[in-house]
């Protein structure tokens, strides 16, 4: 695993964070107070003064913990593919993370402008290509200079890993979404509890952020309990309620065993979005650094990743087997009235110049037009 030189600064990284915003705290933070294991840390963003205090208080929390992680931090004000191909050639890690996206951490906001409003009319569907931008760039990346690390995308990953796969890029999987169901359903159930088998995408967290008594209906979700599936999700885990703003204290956290098992080179199970750039969330396991669906008996792949799609087409945006990314529902009407051009979709070929379009509207939104 990681090791240092003299002069403290790391010569290998066995994980690299990209970001440095709340989401990729939580991450950092956590892997310095849990790591049992030596291990590096890399974090890398474009604000030095929030790069110097992460690296301060993830080796603080280290010390603190005893634990094995050491962290350094690598300004990079440039996240082309070349200046992030040449970061990872000299890292050379195992893992590498993103949390970064060009839509920012706060994808809901107050704001008064035409673009906050889109997004709190239609849901995420309409930010998928910002969340994408940097991850894309970060995977080609990682296909050109380290195809055997792992990369986790961290924004949207239920959308935004099949848009990757598209692409042909490599997508290892996404944190977060279906794992906080996961976590928060273990955490009612307690010490020895079953094993759990939950298929959710991101959009089943909106039922449990209402309080227990405004959940009506079939749950947006699927569970199993030691191989039995619960009839009535909303009455088991009544107690189980959500921020209103994003649960990165569960979400974030949820990375770390997964990433310290890959450095580690351990097996592993647990939930995740988008693994191997399917669409929703699912149980998984990971052997030889490789993530695969832990499905319970009787649930077929074909299955569950048609359960999972049918979700993202009722949300807004579908990525289809011929690499088209189509917008549905209220994206696309919302946008036909504002872009008919944009809400028509484009090919993963055409990212670049779809990315543009994307970035033009919202910015004329904000401004007014």
């Amino acid at each position: 695993m990681g090791w240092w030189v003299g002069n403290g600064m790391a010569a290998k990284a066995d994980i690299v964070i990209f970001g440095t915003g709340s989401f990729a705290a939580r991450i950092l933070l956590d892997l310095a107070a849990t790591a049992s294991e030596q291990v590096s840390v890399a974090i890398v963003g474009r604000n030095r003064d929030r790069l110097a205090w992460l690296r301060t208080a993830a080796n603080a929390r280290a010390a603190m913990f005893g634990t094995g992680a050491r962290v350094t931090d690598h300004p990079l004000e440039d996240l082309s593919v070349d200046a992030v191909g040449a970061l990872i050639a000299a890292l050379r890690p195992s893992v590498v993370a993103n949390t970064a996206s060009v839509q920012g951490g706060r994808v809901m906001t107050d704001r008064p402008d035409g673009w906050a409003m889109l997004v709190r009319e239609v849901g995420l569907g309409c930010t998928a290509l910002l969340q994408t931008r940097i991850s894309y760039d970060i995977a080609a990346a990682i296909a050109r200079v380290a195809p055997d690390a792992a990369f986790v995308n961290c924004c949207y990953p239920d959308v935004v890993n099949p848009m990757l796969a598209a692409a042909g890029l490599p997508i290892a999987c996404g944190i977060g979404n279906v794992a906080i169901l996961a976590h928060a359903f273990a955490g009612v159930l307690g010490p020895g509890h079953g094993r759990l088998h939950l298929l959710a995408q991101h959009a089943a967290l909106s039922a449990f952020r209402r309080p227990s008594a405004q959940r009506a209906g079939i749950a947006p979700l699927r569970l199993w309990i030691d191989g039995v599936e619960v009839a009535n999700v909303f009455d088991r885990f009544a107690t189980v309620k959500l921020s209103p703003e994003p649960v990165i204290d569960v979400s974030g956290a949820s990375g770390v065993p997964l990433f310290l098992a890959i450095a580690a080179g351990r097996a592993w199970r647990g939930h995740v979005p988008g693994p191997n750039g399917l669409s929703g969330g699912y149980p998984v396991r990971m052997e030889g650094g490789r993530i695969a669906l832990d499905l319970p008996d009787g649930v077929t792949e074909d299955e569950a990743v048609s359960w999972n799609r049918r979700f993202e087409g009722e949300n807004g945006i579908v990525v289809g087997s011929d690499g088209m990314v189509r917008y549905t529902g209220r994206v696309e009407a919302a946008l036909r009235g504002i872009s008919p051009d944009i809400a028509a979709g484009f090919p993963m070929t055409a990212f670049d110049a779809a990315y543009v379009a994307m970035s033009d509207l919202r910015a004329r939104l904000r401004q007014g037009g």
